[in-house]
């Protein structure tokens, strides 16, 4: 059977740095002097420096850079009509900025028969998977998927996708691309929990290619992994006043309890590498302690999160990209990601 690789990944952020400028925002926000003690207490305990956002904080708004103090308004949040079309308008600004930065040659664009897009923060039609094929000017024949609303895990769908693709066709080559704007969908609430789980979140895209070609990361297999009764932990909901997420502080504890007493508990002896999607310092800690590893293992995934935050679906790539560039031949890892079911998404790969 044919083995499918993760030949390289490249990945992008818009230019604007909001971490800091939010928590003032944030702060601000709540009424309650008590709650803004805890909600400053816990952004300082984030372990995030920065999270970037098409929107500019400055109130220096242009096309490529709208005004964030005249988008977010007190008293006046945006509809959701509002925020898909500035996803309309920016999304494709950053799919070209990371697409470009793959630097696919005239023979790789010209061998690429399938394009997957996963993103759960924004939609439209014709959508991302035409712009890729405009900008790149592939084949109109190109195969097209859209991957849309999983969540934090749909990457490693995606690729679980260009895996089957690739083994039922030697001679396929995968474009994925992963996009999120997820500060389109900020909340004006009361709710402490809430603000902290917009606390992590962040814009950011990655584009990878996939193949049959022996370069890179070879994709060996997948698992999904869905947590009992806790469905309701993790949701994301379209609603009046953009996309509705809950992000239960329940979330740690249940899927630290559910990896401990799972099935890699008993093989994680044989993995080298954890690409972990860091879905905030608890998320991290919470894996850490339920697998019992050791202090530097998960530290790709801790560096993304301080430079990048959670950048949803984009964001394992994020951390998949910096094992890449430092793991040595036959060294083995696991992937994994974590969304709505409560699920863990896995994938065990080597290094080619």
């Amino acid at each position: 059977m044919t083995t499918a690789y993760l030949n390289r990944i490249a990945t992008a952020v818009p230019e604007h740095d909001v971490h800091d400028s939010f928590v003032v925002f944030a702060e601000k926000m709540l009424a309650d002097p008590r709650l803004r003690a805890v909600f400053r207490r816990m952004a300082n305990r984030a372990d995030i420096g920065h999270r970037y956002s098409f929107l500019d904080p400055t109130g220096n708004g242009q096309f490529s850079s709208h005004d964030a103090n005249e988008f977010y308004r007190l008293g006046s949040f945006p509809p959701t009509s509002q925020r898909m079309e500035l996803f309309e308008q920016s999304a494709p600004l950053l799919m070209r900025k990371v697409v470009d930065k793959l630097a696919l040659s005239n023979e790789e664009r010209a061998g690429i028969t399938h394009v997957i897009v996963t993103c759960c923060t924004g939609l439209y039609a014709p959508g991302l998977d035409f712009e890729i094929v405009e900008h790149l000017g592939l084949s109109p024949g190109v195969e097209r998927t859209m991957v849309g609303f999983m969540g934090c895990y749909a990457a490693i769908n995606a690729l679980k996708l260009a895996r089957h693709i690739v083994r039922s066709d030697p001679k396929a080559s995968v474009l994925m691309l992963n996009l999120e704007l997820c500060t389109l969908h900020f909340q004006e609430t009361q709710d402490l929990e809430q603000i902290l789980s917009f606390l992590v979140f962040a814009d950011g895209a990655a584009a990878s290619l996939i193949s049959a070609r022996e370069q890179g990361l070879a994709l060996d297999s997948f698992k999904a992994v869905v947590v009992p009764e806790t469905r309701g932990l993790i949701t994301w909901k379209i609603r009046g006043l953009g996309f509705d997420m809950l992000l239960s502080g329940q979330v740690p504890v249940a899927l630290g309890r559910a990896l401990h007493e799972g099935e890699l508990m008993a093989e994680r002896d044989g993995i080298d590498l954890w690409a972990v999607h860091p879905g905030g310092r608890s998320i991290l800690d919470a894996v850490e302690k339920g697998l019992e590893l050791p202090p530097d293992a998960l530290a790709a995934s801790r560096e993304v999160l301080s430079r990048f935050g959670n950048m949803s679906s984009a964001t394992v790539m994020f951390v998949l990209e910096k094992i890449m560039q430092q793991a040595r031949p036959g060294q083995r890892g696991c992937a994994m990601s974590f969304g709505p079911g409560l699920t863990a998404e896995t994938m065990r790969f080597h290094v080619a």
